[in-house]
């Protein structure tokens, strides 16, 4: 923007007010910089915030069509709040964290998939942290291609945006100011020489070192979290779900957070692995739809083992149809999956009614769900919005619901549990896409609480011996992650 009468005094403003400063600071990026900015204090200037908000404003009106703004927490807030309220434009509100109750929504406000949002920021050097706003935008259905920002440092952020879709507009340039500033004499030539050097010096970074250091400070965070998790008997104090505390005392007394999927296709098979391999686990999880000689005896005689060794049954239906028929597929039909097992699991793409139809059936006999949030297939779609969308049906449903299937941990409450399939002693992937992932990825780094094995396990030359070795995998790295 051109240095406009109203521009030149609000540069020699903020430098009056201490919002502009100059010396030797080091940035947020770790950049040694000799001008800081600190932009805060204008909130208890209320005419310099109305006039910043209204150059912010004009920035963007002549050639930007958007739905709603956004300030980028926290220090853009107060300027897009003036805006919205001023000019009558709906504000939306980016949390930097969901809340860990009600709606947990990282993004408040009235919206439809699809409006396009400009984001308000204060100041931009790499523009990660617009980027990150806008990537919370994305993946709730908005659309954002332009950010206005006040004060743009000329390090590499307006490049960064643009490669990723988003067209930067400034009011501030920093070489502009520092020139102002030494016009109005305020500044000395030999600061505003150190200005224009170090923006030459910096002005062709892209932002992506600085993008990658904080990634990399945000998974550290996240592990470090992952280390601080509650053990199995404090968890039970916080599941309030039958299935969940029931699951949660085995793990406890067995020493073992290993799910055994039985994917075989002869009843006796399945009997005789269960008798092996039970002692050892604290799930066995079936598809009984690809037994060839499915028959109620078989179920009694399951029942019995799970009794005898201590474990609970998962039928791994993935019911995933309108409410109505999964009822019926449920409760009734040749295999009567609500009778006799403890868990099942649903996706989640025909949206809450598979999960209410599925509860009228299993809510009564105190049975357990278990949503899809995330596969181990490569290519498959549960993911961003979707894996979103699944946590907070849960949270919707948690009478029901208890926890999740994911790569990962999807959600912070420590009233759902994780379980992660595809998981095996070496990293690698089958013949159809399958992946696999250790016991010590799968618990110390994605924050799941039980691992899901198959093949790894009845394919073995001795099932047993290989059982033991994934159950201390997995229970030794349980104890990593405890206080």
């Amino acid at each position: 923007m051109e240095c406009t009468t109203n521009t030149r005094k609000l540069i020699v403003d903020l430098f009056e007010i201490n919002a502009l400063k100059f010396g030797k600071f080091t940035l947020k990026s770790g950049i040694e910089s000799p001008v800081y900015f600190d932009l805060r204090v204008i909130v208890s200037y209320p005419a310099i915030m109305e006039k910043v908000s209204d150059l912010l404003w004009d920035a963007v009106t002549s050639d930007v069509e958007f739905k709603h703004l956004c300030g980028v927490p926290y220090t853009a807030l107060p300027l897009a709040t003036c805006m919205a309220v001023k000019y009558n434009k709906p504000m939306l509100i980016r949390r930097k964290e969901a809340k860990d109750y009600g709606t947990k929504k990282m993004v408040e406000g009235v919206f439809v998939e699809g409006d396009k949002c400009l984001i308000v920021e204060d100041v931009v050097t790499s523009g990660t942290s617009v980027m990150e706003t806008a990537q919370s935008l994305d993946q709730v259905g908005l659309k954002v291609t332009d950010a206005v920002v006040l004060l743009n440092r000329e390090q590499g952020g307006k490049n960064m945006l643009a490669s990723n879709g988003i067209q930067l507009h400034s009011v501030l340039k920093l070489s502009q100011v520092s020139k102002i500033l030494e016009q109005e004499g305020k500044l000395s030539k030999e600061v505003v020489d150190e200005v224009e050097q170090f923006i030459v010096k910096n002005q062709f970074q892209n932002g992506a070192v600085a993008l990658k250091r904080k990634q990399e400070n945000k998974e550290e965070s996240e592990k470090k979290k992952i280390k601080q998790r509650l053990t199995y008997k404090d968890r039970k104090e916080v599941c309030y779900h039958i299935v969940a505390q029931k699951l949660l005392d085995i793990m406890e007394k067995k020493s073992t957070n290993l799910a055994f999927s039985v994917d075989v296709t002869k009843c006796q098979e399945v009997l005789k692995l269960a008798e092996l391999i039970g002692p050892y686990i604290c799930i066995l999880k079936t598809h009984v739809d690809i037994l060839e000689d499915f028959n109620q005896d078989f179920i009694k005689s399951l029942q019995a083992l799970a009794d005898k060794h201590q474990f609970l049954l998962f039928e791994d239906r993935k019911y995933g149809d309108i409410g109505n028929t999964v009822k019926l597929q449920y409760g009734s039909g040749m295999y009567k999956t609500s009778e006799w097992a403890h868990i099942i699991n649903a996706h989640t793409v025909p949206g809450d009614g598979v999960v209410k139809g599925l509860k009228e059936i299993g809510l009564p006999k105190e049975r357990g769900c278990l949503l899809i949030g995330q596969m181990s297939s490569k290519g498959n779609l549960a993911t961003g919005s979707y894996t979103d969308a699944s946590v907070l049906m849960a949270e919707n449903h948690s009478d029901f619901v208890f926890g999740f299937i994911s790569t990962s941990q999807i959600s912070q409450n420590p009233k759902f549990l994780h379980m992660t399939p595809g998981v095996k002693m070496a990293v690698g992937k089958d013949n159809l896409e399958q992946q696999y992932l250790t016991p010590e990825e799968v618990i110390v780094n994605r924050g799941s609480d039980i691992i899901i094995v198959g093949r790894g396990i009845y394919q073995a030359e001795d099932p047993v011996k290989t059982a033991i070795a994934y159950k201390e995998a997995g229970y030794n790295a349980y104890l990593q992650t405890i206080v």
